[in-house]
C-alpha cells in the first residue's frame, strides 16, 4: 500500500508535459486565427505566448520583449535597452534603441525589420527601434554599438546571462582603458589602445 501511494504521489508531482486546456471556443477561435497569422501551428503559437516573458500590456518593456519573443521564441537571446532613453536624455524627437539580440543561426535580414515595423511599437510617444545583433564571438573585436551598450545598456530581459556576462568583460576592458572611447563630429566611436 505505501509503494502504491508513493508511486501516485510521484506520478502527480512529475508533469507529462501534455495537458488539455478547457476554454472557451470564441477564445479557441481567436488563437487559431492568431497561430495562423504567426505562421505556427496553434500548439507552438500557445507554448511562445506562455513562455514569454513579461505580461503583456503592461507596459513598453513588456511589450516590445513580448513582440520579439513571439516572433523569435528561443532564438531570441535577450533585448537590451541602450541610447537616449538608457541616458535619461529622451527629447520629443528621440525614439527608444532595443538591441535585439538572435541566435546565430537566424540570419539577420531586412526582412527583420520589415516584419517588426508591420506592428510598430511605441515608448510613449517615442517609436521604438530594434538594432538585430547576434553575440560577437569570444576573440572578435568589440565594435561600437557593444561598447555603447556595455556602457549605457539597461538588459529588459535575457537567457543565461549571456548578454551580462559579454557586457561585464568589455566594461572591464574599457577601465582597463583597453578600449577608448572617442568623439568625430559630435558621434562617438571605438578605439582599440594600441
Amino acid at each position: 500500500m505505501k509503494n502504491s501511494t508513493t508511486a501516485t504521489a510521484l506520478r502527480r508531482r512529475s508533469p507529462s508535459g501534455r495537458f488539455v486546456l478547457r476554454i472557451e471556443p470564441e477564445l479557441h477561435a481567436a488563437l487559431r486565427r492568431a497561430a495562423k497569422d504567426a505562421g505556427l501551428s496553434l500548439n507552438e503559437y500557445c507554448a511562445r505566448k506562455l513562455a514569454a516573458p513579461g505580461d503583456r500590456g503592461a507596459g513598453p518593456f513588456e511589450e516590445a520583449i513580448g513582440q520579439a519573443s513571439t516572433r523569435f521564441g528561443k532564438q531570441l537571446i535577450g533585448v537590451v535597452a541602450y541610447g537616449s532613453w538608457a541616458r535619461d536624455e529622451l527629447t520629443d524627437r528621440s525614439d527608444v534603441d532595443l538591441l535585439v539580440v538572435l541566435s546565430p543561426d537566424l540570419a539577420i535580414t531586412r526582412e527583420l525589420y520589415r516584419a517588426w515595423d508591420a506592428a510598430p511599437l511605441h515608448w510613449g510617444s517615442h517609436p521604438v527601434e530594434p538594432h538585430f545583433v547576434h553575440m560577437p564571438d569570444e576573440d572578435a573585436r568589440v565594435t561600437g554599438v557593444w561598447a555603447e551598450v556595455a556602457t549605457e545598456g539597461i538588459v529588459l530581459f535575457e537567457r543565461e546571462f549571456e548578454i551580462s556576462r559579454l557586457l561585464a568583460r568589455i566594461r572591464r576592458r574599457i577601465l582597463a582603458r583597453g578600449l577608448i572611447r572617442r568623439r568625430s563630429q559630435g558621434q562617438p566611436y571605438w578605439v582599440e589602445a594600441t
